[in-house]
């Protein structure tokens, strides 16, 4: 059996550089269940800023009690569904095309590089978000 498999090319220092503020939109969203800590996977694709534009960025959102907080926050940010959200529904089917901006950065655990998910907004505060990140990089 084959299986395409999107930036499997991609070298980890190419991966390293994408750090900062984006505005991504959703493309996929799987649920994932561990005993300890359930997560969602979350697949982006870069919209802007455009240097990066079709860029993929895949990070994971737990969804264990204590990390409930910012898994409101990012579908609040990001315009799901209120109605879905009120009534504690989570349809995975209803996330892809979602558009909202991410704040990340690459940690290294044991060898291995995770991409943190450090914050949200909605992408209609990417202009003023966008400018402010430029201002604090130079």
């Amino acid at each position: 059996m084959r299986r395409e498999i999107p930036d499997l090319h991609l070298e980890t220092e190419e991966a390293e550089g994408l750090e900062g503020v984006f505005l991504v939109r959703i493309e996929q969203a799987q649920h994932r269940f561990e005993r300890r800590k359930p997560f969602y996977v979350l697949s982006f694709r870069v919209i802007q800023p455009q240097e990066f534009f079709d860029r993929k960025l895949v990070a994971r959102l737990y969804s264990t009690p204590r990390a409930l907080w910012k898994l409101r926050w990012f579908l609040r940010d990001f315009a799901y569904d209120t109605e879905l959200l009120e009534r504690d529904v989570i349809d995975e089917k209803a996330l892809p095309g979602l558009r909202g901006v991410v704040k990340v950065f690459y940690s290294n655990v044991h060898g291995r590089l995770f991409l943190n998910l450090d914050g949200f907004a909605p992408a209609t505060a990417w202009e003023e978000l966008s400018a402010t990140a430029l201002e604090q990089t130079l």
